[in-house]
């Protein structure tokens, strides 16, 4: 299991994400990679407030702002304006537990 956000990013190194990390990890690591559409797919459906949030950023990183905004307000985050490599970085050590 991926334990830091130094291990999770050395595992962008990979050619697919940890099969043990749970699907807003998965798409965030789909993310980092650019396979935009592979990390939508595992949070689409996902009905927790740690997928809405990852939800959120996709459509952030896609430029899709209204769709980002309901996203965050289903994951009870604020919309984040910042740098979308910081927001990366926050979810990840969030789900991570090194928040």
């Amino acid at each position: 299991m991926v334990v830091s956000l130094a291990e999770f990013k050395a595992s962008l190194a990979g050619a697919a994400p940890a099969p043990d990390l749970d699907a807003p990890l998965a798409a965030l690591w789909w993310a980092a990679k650019g396979g935009w559409d592979e990390a939508h797919k595992l949070v689409q459906d996902e009905d927790t407030a740690e997928s809405a949030w990852v939800h959120a950023y996709l459509h952030r990183v896609e430029g899709d702002l209204g769709n980002a905004g309901y996203w965050y307000r289903r994951a009870g985050k604020p919309v984040a304006a910042g740098a979308l490599e910081t927001e990366w970085q926050g979810i990840a050590s969030a789900l991570l537990g090194s928040a």
